[in-house]
């Protein structure tokens, strides 16, 4: 079983979709294994988006990332990184496909309502940076 980081962005926390998100991953057989709503640091946001570092787009990832609340879920099964991608749509809503959360519930790359990791490397170094071993239920 493979485990991903999803979060519910600040925009998506505001517009109460949280509970909708979770319910389509639920739906499609996928667990949730860890839970928080939290509001991210500079610091936090900066460590999540390091990729980014010197990128024209950086600030302005972290800016938006710390503007309010989020919610940060481990999301738990079969493939779960590809089928959460998929479940998301592409990153610009304006070509994510009718049906995926950003078809459905976002108009622009910059408020896109969730992210995913993009790889299992990836989701391993994302949920150490938001659960702790305890945090994620086995």
């Amino acid at each position: 079983m493979e485990e991903t980081l999803v979060l519910v962005k600040p925009d998506g926390v505001a517009r109460g979709l949280t509970g909708e998100i979770i319910a389509r991953f639920e739906r499609r057989g996928l667990q949730i294994a860890g839970l928080k709503m939290l509001r991210l640091s500079r610091a936090q946001a900066e460590k999540h988006y390091e990729e980014h570092t010197g990128k024209p787009f950086f600030a302005g990832l972290v800016d938006f990332i710390t503007s309010g609340p989020l919610v940060a879920m481990v999301v738990r099964g079969e493939s779960a990184v590809k089928v959460v991608r998929s479940m998301m749509g592409a990153t610009n809503p304006v070509e994510a496909a009718p049906g995926t959360i950003r078809g459905e519930f976002a108009l622009a790359m910059s408020r896109n309502v969730i992210h995913g990791s993009d790889s299992v490397q990836s989701a391993k170094r994302e949920i150490s940076l938001f659960f702790g071993e305890h945090e994620v239920l086995k």
